[in-house]
């Protein structure tokens, strides 16, 4: 990247990363030299809440002369247990990374040249307001022309705020269709909620596709693996790769990508034919299990069958099936934390919540939970109604699309010019799609299409590279963000303290948006009064400037206070003022935890007392005390699973038959569709992605302290079939789809199925304004195809074929 900024010094004087091979940096390093007279060091501990991935962890912050010198797990947080992993620690690289954006930026060159001149904060807004006003008078006022992204976060609502409530665009997209929503809607629709698996108490898991001792190291994970192999809890791994997790399993069954839907029919049939699941559970809690039990059963879903599928032994089936029912209702076909799979993915996820269902293991110790979460108080803004903001473009591409749209159908509309009204422009906080999102050559189109591309980061990823500004929010340690309440089994409110104040002109989200909230309030509000025909008839009967404030179109309403001062209000409405103090101290707080808190031993911690887990949560509808029967630690959950619930879904059961969904097209029940499954021809290999311990999507492709644990990414091909094309360890291999080719460097290894390849998400950026980045590796979604899935249009991420050739 071409930026007028010196990369000779960081941190401007007083700071100086020092970054050589294989070290990293310690506060004697940090800290500048002085000659004059040493003074007292001064040193604080602040609480935050971690950033380095999705699961938000708590740490403490320890600060030495206004330097971040050491983050370390804080104890006080039942959701990560005085944990905090390899990524966590590399939070201070965040913070001190010498390529991060430091100034706002504008395009000078042509856009993907990566050619910009830094620019104040007030030239930077004042060029999106003119953008806006142009093309905002050109479409007369439809908002909608102007899409926006975000990332999953903390300050995603803040952002959403000021795209969706406040300027008034239809057009959202988040990380939900690249990630779980096929999952997450799988299991509302028929369990009443995605709930938790409690690995902790859990006697029977089954865990599919899932890496956990990789893809995401948290308490719970760790839980599992202290009770696998005769020591509690029974693991069986189904994956077409040999992964860490799997090393650590009690089972390991090697499956075909693609075919996990007919793996978990398969078990269906072995648990109803041989009636092991249990039948007085399904009698009490399940509605319309006469119509999926004769569905199974005259549609043959045999494990003989299955095994011509999926490539698992009929046995493997049988047995797997008759020992989860052995260990139920502590029993849990795991719901998975990653991202669709293929075509059938929202009938996968339906059919592993009812066969969970079946042994009684939902709402219960040892199966899945729901938890409880603390409420916290409102803070609420007036949304302007714009008469001429049209509806999202993508709203027709599948059979349920929500509020955050179909990431891949949506680009696609846009990039075939197919959207039934010009998208002129895009906002993108905290996301990369150019990296994260399938086909990235369509993504590149996209943006090359558009009048506007204005991109909110804390580094110049390959997005933005593409934009007309660049803002840099400052990160996560150097802002105090929306204050936080996180359900589960032992409930609590955490909160992201300031540790330090924002290094060169980056700023929080909320004040970017306050900022230009300001900036285009007043310009846009004359837009729309040309062009509303509703606000003209109301402002003739009506004082314009009372109408404006009092109907929500100044934009900038929402952002006026600080942060800390709206969580204090959010909080306290709720809590009171000492709550507020204990919770400004540990970073933590729920009822009860200066009692409740206990430490058992250097790394054990007592949260909740044991009668005071909340394991089961649904109302009970037979004849006992809910309260004192649940919370009874010497009630056996066999004897809780068997009782009455009711669940949060249509009927208040668990719902085999979804009548609702057969107008949209969709099928009222799991079944197995041949046209659905992408075959392997002869001589391809089916491409799957993943994760990795020390790495988190395009997060941290940049942080030189993890890159020092694996520089790049390899990929994986079965061994026998890379010696038949002549492939060896580290050679350079090229992998063609039918949308991308990329070169990547071989790990032939018989720990994956025949006719697959594997490498780790995360890598490959080609911004030359990341340096430790750039180049290293191949990007996956360079080559994975661009088809969606028929119910909530979400991204097939493992159904695309490519060729391998070495170089």
């Amino acid at each position: 990247m071409k930026v007028e900024i010196s990369r000779r010094r960081f941190l401007q004087g007083s700071v100086a990363l020092s970054i050589a091979s294989g070290t990293a940096f310690s506060s004697s390093t940090i800290l500048a030299s002085s000659k004059e007279k040493p003074q007292v060091a001064l040193m604080k501990e602040v609480p935050t809440i971690c950033e380095m991935c999705v699961n938000k962890c708590a740490a403490i912050a320890h600060v030495r002369n206004g330097i971040v010198t050491k983050l370390d797990p804080n104890p006080y947080f039942p959701k990560s247990r005085n944990m905090l992993c390899a990524r966590g620690a590399a939070g201070i690289h965040a913070l001190y990374d010498p390529d991060r954006l430091k100034y706002p930026l504008i395009r000078t060159g042509e856009r993907g040249e990566g050619k910009y001149r830094r620019a104040t904060w007030e030239e930077a807004n004042e060029y999106i307001k003119d953008k806006l006003v142009k093309i905002l008078e050109e479409e007369k006022d439809n908002r909608s022309c102007i899409g926006y992204c975000a990332g999953e976060g903390l300050a995603e609502h803040t952002f959403k705020t000021f795209m969706s409530d406040k300027f008034g665009s239809s057009n959202f997209l988040n990380h939900s269709t690249i990630c779980l929503q096929t999952a997450v809607s799988g299991y509302t629709l028929t369990i009443g909620g995605y709930g938790q698996a409690d690995l902790e108490n859990a006697k029977y898991v089954i865990m599919a596709g899932a890496n956990r001792a990789e893809a995401i190291l948290t308490p719970d994970t760790m839980d599992m693996f202290k009770r696998t192999r005769g020591r509690g809890m029974k693991l069986v791994v189904v994956d077409p790769r040999f992964t860490n997790t799997a090393m650590h399993a009690d089972t390991y069954v090697p499956i075909r990508p693609g075919t996990d839907l007919a793996f978990v029919l398969a078990l269906t049939y072995v648990a109803i034919i041989d009636q092991v699941y249990n039948r007085s559970y399904v009698a009490k809690n399940f509605v319309d299990f006469d119509k999926y039990k004769k569905h199974i059963i005259e549609s043959e879903y045999t494990p003989e069958w299955a095994e011509k599928i999926t490539g698992v032994p009929a046995a493997t089936i049988c047995k797997i099936a008759h020992d989860f029912m052995t260990n139920a209702p502590q029993a849990v076909y795991y719901q998975g934390r990653r991202t669709t799979w293929s075509k059938n993915d929202f009938q996968l996820r339906r059919a592993m919540a009812l066969f969970t269902a079946l042994g009684g293991g939902i709402d219960v110790k040892g199966g899945i939970v729901f938890g409880k979460k603390l409420p916290l108080g409102e803070h609420t803004t007036t949304a302007p109604m714009y008469a001429n903001a049209k509806p999202r473009i993508d709203k027709n591409l599948a059979a349920v699309v929500g509020a955050t749209g179909t990431w891949v159908g949506w680009r696609n509309m846009v990039e075939e010019g197919k959207s039934p009204y010009p998208i002129r422009g895009m906002f993108v906080y905290k996301q990369n799609p150019m990296l994260s999102v399938p086909n990235s050559a369509k993504t590149r189109t996209m943006f090359e299409k558009m009048d506007l591309v204005v991109v909110i980061d804390t580094m110049p990823s390959d997005t933005a590279m593409l934009a007309d500004v660049i803002l840099p929010e400052c990160t996560y340690l150097e802002r105090e963000d929306p204050v936080q309440s996180f359900a589960g089994i032992e409930p609590s409110i955490a909160i992201r303290e300031k540790v330090i104040e924002p290094m060169y002109e980056s700023k929080p989200v909320n004040e970017i948006m306050r900022g230009l909230a300001q900036k285009l309030s007043k310009p846009l509000w004359e837009i729309t009064k040309k062009y509303d025909e509703d606000v003209q008839e109301e402002l003739e009967d009506t004082d314009e400037n009372e109408f404006y404030e009092e109907n929500g179109f100044d934009l900038a309403e929402p952002f006026m206070h600080d942060q800390e001062e709206t969580n204090k209000h959010m909080f306290v409405e709720k809590y009171g003022e000492e709550a507020w103090g204990v919770l400004r101290e540990k970073g933590v707080f729920y009822p009860n935890m200066l009692t409740y808190f206990k430490k058992i031993d250097n790394n054990t911690y007592e949260y909740y007392p044991k009668d005071k887990k909340f394991y089961s949560v649904l109302k009970l509808e037979e004849e006992y005390d809910p309260v004192a029967f649940l919370h009874d630690i010497c009630v056996n959950p066999v004897d809780i699973a068997d009782l009455k619930r009711s669940f949060n879904t249509p009927n208040k059961k668990v719902e085999c038959f979804l009548g609702s969904m057969v107008a949209k097209g969709v099928d009222p029940m799991p079944v197995w569709r041949d046209e659905e499954y992408v075959n392997v021809p002869v001589g391809k290999f089916k491409f799957i992605t993943g994760r990795h311990a020390q790495f988190t999507q395009n997060a941290t492709q940049n942080n030189i302290m993890l890159l020092e644990l694996m520089r790049e990414n390899y990929l994986w091909i079965n061994d026998k079939e890379a010696e038949a094309l002549n492939i060896q360890f580290g050679d350079t291999v090229e992998v063609t789809s039918r949308v991308g080719q990329v070169q990547i460097k071989a790990y032939p290894t018989p720990k994956i199925v025949p006719q697959t390849v594997f490498y780790i998400h995360g890598f490959g950026a080609k911004s030359e304004g990341l340096t430790f980045a750039h180049r290293n590796g191949a990007s996956d979604n360079e080559i994975i195809e661009d088809t969606i899935e028929p119910v909530h249009g979400c991204a097939n991420m493992h159904e695309t074929l490519v060729s391998i050739r070495r170089v």
